[in-house]
Parts: structure tokens; sequence; C-alpha cells
């Protein structure tokens, strides 16, 4: 953290001209801010020479605009922290990604110091203290403890929801279980369905029941109510027995296991694979795997989809900035010592890369307002994390976002076999997110530069999560750009020709996958003589902590 931040200081003072340069710019600014000061101070009215940003929403209350005093609050705050994110991205003699580095600690720092986190510089606070004769505050205790008590600023109560009851609640089996994973077939919701299955490779950071959340927002009933035939994976949470696990096991046991399941449940000679975030890096490895372990003719999968997916990590955003050697080797020594990473380091990672709206907004309404966090089903699988076996993350951080070999050709080898992605050959359906922070679409568009089969891209608004759970209604909430990708475009090139559609994605992905499921057949009951059920769905390993 305080590398970055160093090296940013001492660039400055090696360029004095650059620096006296920006002292110039400052003390423009600060002179139309004491301008405006001066006016507020007298009465008189005077258009704020510095706005929050779009998405600040810590300065919304009027409050922070009609009183003089908290007005200039939020205006020498404002002013300060502009120019010293400008100051640092801008910084002379630093390479791109350490600006990058330097900016972001930095931005922590100033998003902890805001005036709307302590109670005597948040006027919002003080007034619901005094109109609730202080039991704002006596609620914002308890809060406190009660975060304290958990170890992290909780984003929903514990009681608002429970897998099985009120999420994850579509009808299934489980039909398969290894030391890995548990493999899921869904009861059909309709009479008939297509022949060929769906299988989904869900992300092992988080659980699975993310696509199956509410009725109203699950893919997996969407799919069902297509008339599809859906297993999906539900991932063990490991513990410090599975510490030597490899990423070849999730390959062999994970991805292939549930291939070899579906089509050995329905007689199918092929699947439609579709896989999520770090599910999806997987099944990218799985394709390039499978087309040099099978014939041609024989790759059980017939066509595949990602979601939100990087298997080039040049540019991972803003998760970047905790990947450097020294950083992969002290998380790679710490998870050495307990056999595991747990949980909820990597949820505060996550949550560190939107500190105002992940850490600091959820402090000021629990702390200092006294408020409950509402309840909100995708915050509540947020913070429902699982932990990572240290053999296979240990090797997932070095060899994926240090050393970025997935996109060499055989620069990895997989259970016995060299990845070369250009080999796959087979259709792919791929989606990025326009706001996502974990796996930036430009980023996730360069699958398409890579692979060699036929592909169509879509970009949903929204972000890592909400643009993939993302269910149409009406009216659209949400919109979505889509076209088929050329292997020689880059990501901005695809935009221009992209078209723009309002609603979900969803209804444009099934009906590029529905034709290619095979004809309609009887629809399969969840469980079988052959695959009986083990256990009813959501299964045993997503209720493990």
């Amino acid at each position: 953290m305080a590398a970055p931040i160093m090296h940013a200081q001492l660039a400055w003072l090696a360029h004095p001209q650059e620096l006296a340069e920006r002292m110039v710019e400052l003390s423009s600014d600060l002179w139309r801010l004491q301008w405006h000061s001066a006016c507020r101070a007298m009465g008189l009215a005077s258009k704020d020479p510095v706005v929050p940003n779009a998405d600040d929403e810590r300065f919304a209350d009027p409050v922070w605009t009609d009183s003089a005093t908290w007005d200039l609050t939020k205006e020498w705050y404002l002013a300060f922290t502009h120019h010293m994110q400008d100051m640092l991205f801008d910084t002379p003699g630093l390479s791109s990604k350490e600006r990058r580095r330097a900016a972001f600690w930095w931005r922590k720092w100033l998003n902890a110091v805001a005036p709307t986190n302590f109670f005597w510089t948040n006027p919002v606070a003080i007034r619901k203290a005094m109109e609730t004769k202080g039991e704002s505050l006596a609620e914002g205790v308890r809060n406190m403890l009660a975060d304290l008590e958990a170890g992290e600023i909780r984003l929903s109560s514990p009681g608002d929801f429970k897998v099985g009851v009120t999420l994850g609640t579509t009808a299934g089996t489980v039909v398969f279980r290894n030391q890995l994973l548990e493999v899921i077939h869904y009861a059909p919701t309709q009479p008939k369905v297509h022949a060929e299955p769906v299988v989904i490779v869900t992300p092992w950071i988080n659980k699975f029941y993310i696509l199956d959340l509410t009725p109203k927002k699950s893919m997996v009933r969407y799919l069902l109510d297509q008339g599809l035939d859906v297993f999906i994976t539900s991932w063990k949470n490991p513990d410090q027995s599975m510490r030597d696990v490899t990423f070849d096991a999730y390959l062999e046991e994970g991805v292939q296991a549930i291939v070899e399941t579906a089509r050995s449940f329905t007689g199918a000679a092929k699947v439609h694979a579709v896989g999520y975030c770090i599910g999806g890096t997987a099944l990218a490895m799985y394709m390039a795997w499978a087309n040099r372990r099978f014939p041609p003719n024989e790759v059980p999968v017939a066509d595949w989809t990602l979601f939100t997916t990087l298997v080039d990590f040049h540019r991972p955003g803003d998760i970047e900035v905790f990947i450097d050697e020294a950083s992969v080797r002290y998380l790679s020594e710490n998870m050495a010592r307990k056999g595991f990473l747990e949980g909820k380091e990597m949820a505060s990672a996550f949550r560190l890369l939107r500190s105002n709206s992940l850490i600091w907004h959820y402090v000021v309404h629990g702390w200092l307002y006294g408020e409950a966090p509402a309840p909100f089903d995708v915050l509540y699988w947020n913070m429902d994390a699982t932990r990572m076996p240290y053999a296979m993350h240990a090797w997932y951080l070095r060899e994926l976002y240090l050393e970025n070999r997935l996109i060499e050709v055989d620069g990895l080898t997989i259970s016995g076999q060299p990845i070369d992605l250009s080999r796959i050959v087979q259709p792919l359906y791929a989606v990025g997110a326009e706001d996502d922070h974990i796996a930036p679409w430009a980023q996730a568009y360069r699958v398409n530069n890579i692979v060699t089969g036929p592909r169509r891209f879509v970009l949903s608004s929204s972000g890592h999560i909400l643009g993939i759970v993302n269910p149409p209604v009406n009216p659209p909430r949400r919109k979505y750009w889509v076209a088929a990708a050329r292997r020689t475009d880059k990501a901005d090139d695809w935009r221009k020709h992209a078209e723009e559609h309002e609603g979900s994605w969803w209804n444009d992905w099934v009906a590029w996958l529905k034709p290619r499921c095979g004809e309609l057949v009887d629809a399969r009951p969840a469980a079988s003589a052959a695959f009986p059920e083990i256990a009813r769905a959501p299964g045993q390993y997503v209720l493990e902590r």
C-alpha cells in the first residue's frame, strides 16, 4: 500500500517543473473556491465550483448544498480529493500500472476521511440524533458491536434469507457428488425439453445460487421454462484437508465431471456448456484441453457461453492493485500456513474496490444513522463467501494473474495437456458487463481475438453481478449491445457496429442457444435409476460454512 504512494511522491519531487505547473492549476482552483466561500459567507448565491461525481451519493442530502457551512465543508474536501487523484493519475516518470496503484490506495484513504464518515462532520447524522432523541446513536452502537462480533461490516442481516427456503428454491436433485462438487439436475417445468442438456460451471469464489436467487431472478428457472434441461455445479467449501487440491482437479473432478454426468444422464453425445467468472476461465481451459484430448468429432461440448470471464489477464481491472510479486508471495505464504484463503479475506479485497458503496455506505447508515441493512438477496449472497484451497489458488494467482500464461500457446499444461485457446473451434457466446470492475468488458472481449470458432459477443449494462442476473422485465430496466465478433476486432471496433437493444440479453442468448440443443423429447425427471437422488436441491455443499 505504501510503496506506490511513496514512488509517486518521489516522482513528483524529481520533476519540479511539472510539479510547479500543477501547483499553479491548484492555486487557480483554490482562488475560485475561496471566492465561492466568501459569497456563501455573505449569504450570496454561488454555483459550486466542484461537484461530486454522478455516482457519488455521499452528499446527496440537500443540507450539503443549502447550508453554507456544510456546503463549504463538502467543496473543500472534493477540491483536494479531485486534485490529488488527478495528480496521481498524471504522475510523471511512473508506469501506468504504478500510477493506478498509487491512485487506488490514496483514494481509499481519501474515502476513509470523508466528512460523511464522522458524526460531528455529518449533518444528517446529527439531525437524526436530534430527531430521535439519541436513539439513532444507541442503535448505531448496537450495529457497530454486531459488526465487530461478526468480523465484518454486514451488508445484510443473517436472518433476512435462508438458502433452500427463500433463495435457491428451484426444484432439483443432486445426482452426483465427489470431494469437490455436487452436480444438481433440475426438475423440468415443461413437458418437452431439448435433447441436449445445458451444463453451468459456476465460480467457486462464491456459491452457485447467484444464478438461482428468487424465482423472478433465477436464470436456472428461466432456462427450464424455455424447455432446456439444466445441470449446475455446486462446489464444496474447502477446508484445511483440501490444501493440496490443484487446478487440475477442478478441471477433471469439476468441469469434466459435470459434463460426463450430464451426458450419461441424458444419453446425449454433446452438451452446451456455460461458465461464469472463474468458472468461465476453467471452462475455457477445459475447451482447449478437450479439443486436444479428443478427436474433433468427439469433443463433448457442442458450443459454449461465457459470462464476465477473463482469459487474458493483462489488464484485469481494479483487482490489479493487489497483484504483484510481493502480494502474491505474501498471500501464498499465508495460505500455506492455513491450507486455504479465508473467504472473508477475499470478500474484503473485492469490497475495497468499491469502498464507498460497499464499506463506508454501511458504516454511515449502520453506525451513524442507526439503520439496519435492507434485505437484498444479492448482498446476502455476496456475504456468503467461500474459501480457496492453497495449491489451486496460489497457482491461479501466479500463472494467470501474475504471469498471464493462459494466452500463451501451450504456456500451461493442465491435466497432462498443453493448453492453447486457439484450438477451440466450437461456437462461442460471450457476455461482458459495461460497469464490471472485476472482469472489465474490454478485457473480457479479448477471448474473441484468441479462439477460432464463430463468436457472438454481448455487452450488458450494469456490473459483474447485475449485468448477468438480468431477467426480462416490463418495462425494461437495462439494455445491451450485441453483434458478431470478428477475430481481428478490438473491443472499441466491435462496439461501433454492435446493435443496441432495450431489455435483457437473456432473450437473445436463448434465441441463439435453443436451436443448437437438439430436438424436443419427453422431459426427464430430476433423478433416475442410474442417477438416484443423493439430496434435494440446493444440496449439502452450498450450506457448508
